[in-house]
């Protein structure tokens, strides 16, 4: 069952939700106190997050920039406030979606179980760990290390590897890893997944795993 956390500062809002959630068999949590968010968020080790921007004490830029510090949990953001800087603010902060208020529910509901999909069907009946070649991927913690050394990887960086990993010595063709990374990759410039590819591969090749990633021209990218 999916634990999805809800920092909603509207109680007929957050409940709402709370409701629509459990008819979907997935658990919740509300958040009542807004001084200690990250404890309650390490408390419920939620699934997925829903956040509001306009919250008591801090904004949800602050939360959604704290939550990424600690963990590479899901996070949508849901906000009254509709412009597109608010939007690319979010998605720069590391927020995965962004759904603007008032909402339907059963569109928030569609793209909860979309991200919930994405993010975690393809680590089922698999262990938490994926081990290869002297790497180490942690799926419930998103660490990444080589030889007890840490790796500090971006979000997408992040996401580019598991999704290689999960296809191991199998070619993972560019258009595929751009649907995976990105809603919808019409907006999304080439390049910038070429760039995140270069990255990733450089902070592998630093602690000695040389053609980790191996490019097939032409055709897409392989972890041999």
């Amino acid at each position: 069952m999916a634990k999805i956390m809800i920092i909603e500062d509207d109680p007929s809002i957050s409940q709402l939700i709370s409701e629509n959630l459990e008819k979907w068999q997935m658990s919740s949590y509300v958040t009542k106190d807004f001084n200690n968010i990250i404890d309650q968020f390490n408390d419920y080790k939620p699934d997925l997050v829903l956040l509001d921007i306009n919250l008591p004490v801090y904004d949800g830029y602050y939360w959604n920039q704290e939550i990424r510090k600690v963990s590479k949990t899901p996070i949508i953001i849901i906000s009254s406030r509709n412009s597109n800087m608010d939007q690319i603010m979010s998605m720069n902060m590391g927020a995965d979606d962004f759904v603007e208020k008032p909402f339907s529910v059963d569109i928030l509901i569609a793209k909860i179980n979309a991200l919930l999909r994405r993010t975690y069907d393809f680590t089922k009946n698999t262990n938490d760990v994926i081990e290869h070649n002297g790497l180490k991927l942690n799926l419930s913690s998103g660490s990444v290390e080589i030889d007890d050394n840490k790796i500090d990887l971006s979000k997408n960086e992040y996401k580019l590897l598991q999704r290689l990993l999960k296809d191991q010595g199998k070619i993972v063709t560019r258009e595929q890893l751009l649907n995976f990374m990105w809603d919808d990759e019409r907006f999304v410039d080439d390049n910038t997944l070429t760039v995140n590819i270069n990255r990733l591969r450089g902070k592998i090749e630093k602690f000695g795993l040389k053609n980790y990633i191996v490019t097939k021209v032409g055709q897409g990218y392989i972890i041999p």
